[in-house]
């Protein structure tokens, strides 16, 4: 059962990472002076969603394999649109 919880709270911590990450990114206003350190913030969070998807990954059950690689590729998504901007 232990390893059943893991597997749940790896998602969860992966799941948060990337609301997070959303979070900020729906929050940057592109033409504000804090711009730069809001770009900053952002990437840090990015980073850090990337690596509790990873973790999650590790012990992920099949369902959320294919959820946990949507994560992924959401926040790509955004990578991507921010460099456009820059």
């Amino acid at each position: 059962m232990p390893y059943n919880k893991n597997k749940q709270q790896a998602f969860q911590a992966a799941q948060q990472g990337l609301e997070d990450a959303q979070e900020l990114y729906f929050e940057i206003v592109k033409d504000s002076g804090a711009y730069g350190h809001q770009l900053k913030h952002l990437k840090q969070e990015v980073n850090e969603a990337y690596a509790q998807i990873e973790n999650a990954l590790e012990v992920a059950s099949e369902h959320q394999r294919a959820q946990l690689q949507q994560f992924q590729q959401d926040l790509q998504n955004m990578v991507t649109e921010v460099n456009q901007v820059e």
